[in-house]
């Protein structure tokens, strides 16, 4: 949505600062860790009854990405664009939402050993939303308007909530550490504090939702905790911080027209980023998810500088093709490798906020450097700020060698051999 938007803002004349700062929007999905122990533990009236936990948050979220969408349809830009950004936040924290929700159904409708499968299946699903909302929404701009292609945007959620009716709800229930948490800080509540039960019952709900997933995960990975959570922080951070001034450069700076954006970078983008996660896949189950976490650092950080050099040299849709092709096959294996090492230490009991906690700082750096990636072109170049953007993918690069390093303790602290309590009801 925010690459289309971006390229939206900057066909409508919108200044490139401005354009930078409205990625900012895309911080809700590095803030989601706040309210993912909400969508963790709480059950949404009528519609948990119909549908079950995760189902029914993500049906709601994709209600929510529906309406701002259509709004976004009839809010011109340039007039108004403290609507459209308001507009954009309800996209923006509704997807973010949706995305907590389906990580939990992800981790927790299948075994760890299925988990690298589901992370290329997640990623092929991600990137065909994306071939839509991007491609898509550019040819229906180019030859309709833009408020065709949001309202068309807006209708295909319709897809994505028909498949939450078909699909089935996870049958185990792993919150059993979690009820266990919640019912000593309950008792603690009523026999130290005197607390009438029903008080005592919300405080341990409360800190079972809020307080445990985070203990569980510093507790479980002691001293390591921080370098994973920086590790997490830093992977990509260049792919991110470079991809908000993408469009912008392929449009204004390189002059292509928004079909050949679209063609290159979104059509035939897309095949190199499924095969990218095919290859990530299969390599991650053969050599294992830290060294392919290592690979996809260094592809990553690599592929990024080749943007300096396409920003050197006169428009040539083949060259865009081959350097698009790279950062996007390497953009696969990195994002395939990075799902299926943070699902491995997710605790089953915590899936929705201990996953949220991973995405949220997975994103969080990138987002907040790339809304000032305006600035950073207006005052030096398109090959400078890429320039910039590649070397910020060498911590990650370090950091990679060092999971690699403890391997052997990781693997013994991962919570892959917790027991799963059945669900009630289920069979």
């Amino acid at each position: 949505m925010f690459s289309t938007l971006n390229a939206r803002l900057a066909d409508v004349g919108v200044e490139t600062a401005t354009i930078g700062f409205f990625s900012w929007l895309g911080i809700t999905y590095s803030i989601k860790v706040f309210w993912a122990p909400v969508v963790d533990r709480l059950k949404l009236p009528l519609l948990d009854r119909l549908l079950g936990k995760r189902r029914s948050w993500i049906l709601l979220a994709q209600a929510g990405i529906a309406t701002g969408l259509y709004l976004m349809a009839h809010v011109d830009a340039v007039a108004a664009p403290e609507m459209m950004a308001l507009c954009g936040l309800l996209v923006a924290f509704s997807s973010a939402t949706q995305d907590v929700a389906i990580d939990a159904y992800r981790i927790e409708i299948a075994e760890e050993r299925l988990q690298a499968a589901l992370a290329a299946t997640y990623i092929f699903g991600y990137r065909l939303a994306l071939l839509v909302a991007g491609a898509g929404a550019l040819y229906l701009a180019e030859f309709w308007s833009w408020q065709v292609s949001y309202e068309v945007m807006a209708l295909l959620v319709g897809v994505g909530a028909v498949t939450v009716l078909l699909v089935r709800e996870p049958a185990v229930n792993h919150f059993a550490a979690a009820q266990d948490i919640a019912h000593k800080i309950e008792q603690e509540a009523s026999k130290r504090a005197h607390l009438n039960p029903r008080l005592a019952r919300i405080i341990g709900w409360f800190y079972a939702a809020v307080a445990g997933p985070f203990l569980d995960f510093f507790r479980r990975y002691k001293e390591l905790a921080i370098l994973i959570l920086l590790m997490v922080a830093v992977y990509r951070i260049s792919d991110i911080a470079m991809g908000v001034m993408a469009n912008p450069f392929y449009l204004d700076f390189m002059g292509f027209s928004k079909v050949q954006v679209a063609d290159v970078t979104k059509v035939f983008g897309f095949f190199m980023t499924i095969a990218g996660s095919l290859v990530g896949g299969v390599m991650v189950m053969r050599y294992g998810v830290r060294n392919i976490l290592l690979l996809g650092a260094v592809m990553t950080a690599a592929t990024n500088l080749l943007f300096v050099l396409l920003a050197q040299y006169p428009p040539n849709i083949y060259t865009l093709a081959a350097v698009v092709s790279a950062d996007n096959l390497s953009g696969g294996i990195a994002n395939v490798a990075l799902i299926a090492w943070l699902s491995s230490m997710t605790s089953a009991s915590f899936t929705a906020t201990q996953y949220a906690l991973f995405s949220s700082l997975m994103t969080l750096p990138g987002k907040f450097l790339g809304g000032f990636s305006g600035i950073v072109v207006a005052d030096f170049g398109y090959a400078q700020f890429f320039l910039v953007a590649g070397f910020m993918g060498v911590p990650a690069i370090l950091l990679a060698l060092f999971m690699i390093r403890h391997g052997a303790r990781l693997d013994a602290l991962a919570p892959r051999n917790e027991e799963a309590v059945p669900a009630p009801g289920s069979h």
